[in-house]
């Protein structure tokens, strides 16, 4: 079982950058692709961004290509969410979760085994 801890999210306004970590704190991400959910308040959870740990590929949702970059450090079991040029819209309780789903469904968060417990991120000015 691999439990999940996010942090960084925060009050930040509209044009700011945040970074969101993801680490495990018991155990490890090797054999995962992990990836990050996001939910706004009376919304369905929302694939934001997902990387397989081994071998480092990618997927983002269309919403957020070009402002928000996945990325991870092995050494530290973490796993980042580098977000730039944030905006109202992106405002939401960012969780991250474990799959071994194949790539065409990384973007299904019922695929996904485990999840923190989030992180509050809100956009406003």
């Amino acid at each position: 079982q691999v439990q999940l801890v996010e942090s960084g999210g925060r009050l930040v306004q509209p044009g700011d950058s945040l970074r969101l970590s993801c680490a495990a704190s018991d155990g490890s991400f090797s054999g995962y692709t992990v990836g990050w959910f996001r939910q706004a308040a009376g919304k369905e959870r929302e694939f934001v961004s997902a990387l397989r740990w081994s071998g480092g590929g990618t997927a983002n949702a269309d919403s957020v290509k070009g402002r928000f970059t996945i990325s991870r450090d092995i050494a530290k079991n973490t796993m980042y969410l580098q977000m730039n040029n944030l905006k109202p819209q992106d405002t939401a309780i960012y969780y991250c979760g474990v799959t071994k789903a194949v790539r065409s469904s990384w973007a299904d968060h019922s695929m996904y085994y485990y999840w923190g417990q989030g992180t509050q991120v809100t956009v406003s000015s």
